[in-house]
Formats: structure tokens, sequence, C-alpha cells
């Protein structure tokens, strides 16, 4: 089993990565999203929990974002291992997803960290907004605002990951199937 973290700013190519990953090592994708999705659509203990928050336009929080993450798990328990996109986004949602795996006797095996300089990071962002219509990806202040909240909140997980040495940096510049030969090497060797 092999369970990664992947990492990165908006418009690193994580979603790009992790698909790749997927369909390469048989991976389960857990995005919060989706989960969160899900859980309020099937309507779940936690979904409705989550439901009521956001209804008072509140983040869900980490404890009903761990449940669902925790049920995902269980459920999906006998595959050959996870892949994390969008979380955790602090240290406090590392620190629970490590107890989470630790609960359930199973660990992250790296977080793999893609690397992209902000100017690069800002022409992605404005070129999907264009290509998909996403609005927070179509205007460059924004997408300014969403690198600081990166750099500022997300980014310091990357020392929590070091600590244990499952820190693994890929330079996000590039092919995408250059990028995922760095990547693929980096899990076979895990």
């Amino acid at each position: 089993m092999k369970n990664i973290v992947i990492f990165g700013p908006p418009g690193a190519g994580k979603g790009t990565q992790a698909e790749k990953i997927i369909a390469d090592f048989k991976l389960i994708h857990i995005s919060t999203g989706d989960i969160l999705r899900n859980e309020v659509k099937n309507n779940t203990e936690l979904g409705q929990k989550a439901k009521k928050m956001m209804h008072k336009g509140h983040l869900v929080s980490d404890e009903i974002v761990i449940g669902m993450i925790k049920n995902k798990i269980q459920k999906d328990i006998n595959n050959n291992g996870f892949i994390f996109d969008g979380f955790p986004r602090t240290i406090n949602q590392a620190a629970n997803l490590d107890a989470l795996m630790n609960e359930i006797n199973i660990k992250i095996d790296a977080m793999i960290s893609l690397e992209v300089n902000d100017k690069e990071l800002i022409k992605r962002l404005l070129l999907r907004g264009q290509n998909n219509g996403r609005k927070d990806d179509q205007n460059q202040n924004i997408i300014e605002n969403r690198i600081k909240e990166y750099s500022q909140k997300t980014l310091p997980i990357k020392a929590y990951y070091k600590k244990q040495n499952k820190l693994n940096i890929v330079n996000g510049i590039g092919s995408i199937s250059d990028i995922f030969k760095k990547i693929n090497l980096i899990i076979q060797n895990l």
C-alpha cells in the first residue's frame, strides 16, 4: 500500500499528475471537495453536519473533514493505497491525518511537492480560466491572492513532512510526461 500527498500551489499541476498516478499505481483518489459533495448528496450524518456549516457560510471543520476521509479510507482499505489531493492544507490537518492513519495502521509514505514559480502559476491559471471558464482563474488579483494564501497558510506543511523525511520536491515546469517520469520514479522507490 502506498499513500501519497500531492502538494503544490494552485496551477502547479496537482490534478493532472494525480490522474496519471491513479492510472499507473491504481491508487484511490481522495479529494476532500469530492468527498464532501458526496457525503452531502448521500445525506450521511457527516454530510448533514457539513451542510449546516456551509449554509451558515462557515468552512467545514477539520473534525468533519477527517471523519469523511476516515469513512472513505475504511471503505477502500483493501486497495493499493491513496493519493490525497488538496488535503491537508494546514499543519493541524496534516497532524490529524497522521493520527487517523495511525489509528487504522497505515501511514503517509510520501509528499510530492510540485514546485512552480509565481509568474508561471499566474500564466497557467489565467489560461485555465480562459479554457475552462473557472471564475477564480480569470482574475489576476484573485489568483495572486490565492497564491499568497497558499504561501502563508499551506506552504508550512512542507516542513512538517520534511521532518518526517517524506518530502519529495519535483520541478513542476516542463512537459507533463517529463514531470510524471520524476514522480513515477519517486513512487516506485517507496
